[in-house]
């Protein structure tokens, strides 16, 4: 028996696996593919993504493979500049292939001492007050403490478990690929940027050795989205919308993708949870799927460790939802707000000249921008000072950086008056008596994903608050 199963290799799942085994947990990812996904669908990491991993000691490997990136038009692709004062040690977006994202993760789960197992198909799932038990397609079984789905928007756990997907089904699909042109660089740059005046959903992007990444509308929502489309799909779409298919051939990979959206009724069914886009899918505007999964993984990760462990407050585990639910509720939202903003109707190319408008305001740029790379939550932590619900950024200490001292995935009591005591959590917080410019308050108790559970000066207070997100002393 394992602690954890995670069903699903994906980015979701691999961080998922790299939290729980901080803590040394028993991990077992079932993926069904035999291979990792070749084909890229995202693109970047944002802003709140890349302090995850600064949080936990593997940003470096990702700027080595990345490209720093501090342009506008993420937010419908608003041409406007990277806004100043971002809350953030990290002002920028990564620019690095979902591909190899995934390839770092699960190197790093597996260094980490998760078991990762390609061509473990999920066919069936049972639980009871002591585990759960997943039926594999090969006849087999895996029993844990806990199970969650991080298997994608077709996602098996989230059918198995009957868990409702209310949505809006796709009015709108869009073909996606890699393969080559015969077309010269010149023309498929100026045709790109014509086209791109009035269809934001059109794309040529050069990939290297004559290779290009295609993105072009579809004729419509195809009846079976799971049957890539066809390169003469790609053709007549090209021509249908740019006037010349510029000569594309030999794809590397072909796929569709759609608006659907859609968030999970409930993110827990007893000992089952789901994370990334098996709990909500959306359109890709913006690139923040990749990350809202992420983050989901690794708020939840730490929570089901305090519960194998044994000292999880009774409705710790309850608070996955209620932080993360409403974040995709809001990224859900801003995603519908983006699609309408990209339409070539009159109504919302009106707005949209609006929204460019009232963007050229410096605070209004910020905002927009702290909403897409997620650095503007605010979990709803009850009362205390506007940090408390909000994640730290990488703030300078005396001795260091915070994020140095947050490798380990435990809580941390950064105490500048040097008055105030952990004793009797020293298992699962760490205290650290140092100082720091940017922060004002005299003291704050950050969980292990970085968020402020407590910030002031009281001792008992804080002791309240620290039995509350970190058990009994």
């Amino acid at each position: 028996m394992t602690d954890v199963i995670v069903v699903g290799g994906g980015p979701t799942g691999l961080m998922l696996a790299s939290e729980l085994r901080l803590h040394g947990l028993g991990v077992v990812v079932l993926e069904r593919d035999e291979e990792p996904a070749k084909n890229v669908r995202a693109l970047g990491l944002h802003v709140r993504s890349i302090e995850v991993m600064d949080q936990r000691g593997l940003l470096g490997r990702f700027l080595e493979r990345g490209k720093q990136i501090r342009v506008g038009g993420f937010f419908a692709g608003l041409n406007k500049t990277w806004p100043e004062r971002m809350d953030t040690a990290h002002s920028y977006v990564l620019g690095i292939p979902q591909t190899v994202v995934e390839r770092l993760l699960a190197e790093h789960a597996a260094e980490a001492g998760a078991e990762i197992r390609r061509g473990a198909e999920v066919v069936g799932i049972g639980q009871d007050d002591y585990g759960v038990t997943a039926e594999l397609a090969d006849g087999s079984r895996v029993v844990g403490q806990f199970l969650v789905g991080c298997d994608g928007g077709r996602s098996t756990v989230r059918k198995l478990v009957g868990v409702a997907f209310p949505g809006e089904p796709a009015k709108t699909e869009t073909l996606l690929g890699e393969m080559e042109a015969t077309a010269s660089p010149e023309e498929i740059a100026a045709v790109t940027a014509e086209v791109r005046k009035t269809q934001l959903r059109f794309g040529l992007g050069p990939l290297g050795d004559g290779v290009y990444r295609v993105l072009v509308p579809a004729a419509g929502v195809a009846e079976d989205r799971a049957v890539p489309p066809t390169l003469d799909d790609f053709r007549q779409q090209l021509r249908a919308v740019a006037g010349t298919d510029f000569g594309v051939h030999s794809p590397r990979w072909l796929s569709r993708f759609g608006d659907a959206t859609r968030l999970a009724e409930r993110y827990r069914d007893g000992r089952v949870f789901l994370a990334g886009d098996a709990a909500h899918i959306h359109p890709p505007a913006g690139g923040q799927g990749l990350n809202l999964g992420l983050q989901d993984a690794f708020n939840l990760g730490w929570k089901l460790a305090a519960a194998v462990a044994g000292w999880a407050p009774q409705d710790l585990l309850d608070t996955y939802e209620a932080e993360r639910r409403p974040v995709a509720e809001s990224v859900l939202d801003t995603t519908r707000a983006l699609m309408e903003l990209m339409s070539t109707e009159p109504g919302p190319q009106a707005v949209r000249r609006l929204l460019a408008e009232l963007m050229d305001f410096d605070d209004v740029n910020r905002y927009v921008m702290e909403k897409i790379t997620a650095i503007g939550i605010r979990y709803d932590l009850g009362a205390g000072p506007d940090l408390v619900g909000r994640r730290l950024r990488d703030v300078r200490l005396k001795g260091g950086r915070l994020y140095d001292l947050m490798h380990a995935g435990r809580g941390l009591l950064l105490d500048q008056t040097g008055r105030l005591s952990a004793e009797g959590w020293a298992d699962r917080v760490d205290l650290v008596g140092d100082v720091s410019e940017e922060v004002a308050e005299p003291a704050v108790l950050l969980r292990p994903d970085g968020y402020v559970a407590w910030a002031g000066d009281d001792q008992r207070d804080l002791r309240a608050h620290l039995a509350r997100w970190f058990g009994p002393a």
